[in-house]
């Protein structure tokens, strides 16, 4: 089974986006970024929900379309509609051995994207391997908390830490 891996930016107080879905803080260019878009090209499945998915027609994302390319892209969500021959799959919410599922069939490692609600969900079930995270330098003070409603804890192992000069830290962490 391939491993299910979180990689997503956040804030020091905890949230993926500020307040209507604010990224305006986070870095969009820099080594950071760079690092980050080649760990992209390692995925090979792309997971996420319905608000994670329609946050990208904010950035001229078409319903259907996928937005990473190289990857078999999976939408959760009750309600999304896309057109046929889309892109992209959808899928009703899912049950913890679907996610299973798909981590056994995908050619290499699945990528969450997003987060929130539905993060916190999989950390809840045990579904998530690895936890990437590029921590900036700002905070919210509101919005999208990294992993949402969480129904308890959990520690994790450190594995890697590299900084970079414009004060953002990417930590990797195994469950």
């Amino acid at each position: 089974m391939h491993p299910i891996i979180y990689d997503v930016a956040v804030s020091l107080d905890g949230f993926i986006s500020g307040e209507s879905g604010d990224i305006s803080k986070f870095a969009h260019e820099g080594p950071a970024v760079e690092d980050y878009a080649k760990r992209l090209a390692y995925y090979k499945t792309a997971i996420m929900g319905r608000k994670t998915y329609e946050f990208g027609y904010d950035f001229g994302l078409k319903p259907g379309q996928n937005p990473y390319p190289h990857m078999e892209t999976i939408v959760f969500s009750n309600t999304l509609q896309v057109p046929d021959g889309s892109e992209i799959s959808v899928r009703k919410r899912p049950a913890s051995e679907d996610i299973r599922e798909i981590a056994r069939n995908s050619a290499g490692s699945v990528y969450l994207c997003g987060g929130g609600d539905f993060s916190g969900w999989m950390l809840d079930q045990g579904l998530i391997d690895r936890v990437v995270l590029k921590r900036a330098p700002c905070l919210f003070g509101t919005g999208t908390g990294l992993f949402g409603k969480m129904s308890h804890s959990l520690n994790m192992s450190r594995i890697n830490t590299k900084t970079y000069e414009n004060g953002y830290i990417l930590e990797e962490f195994e469950t």
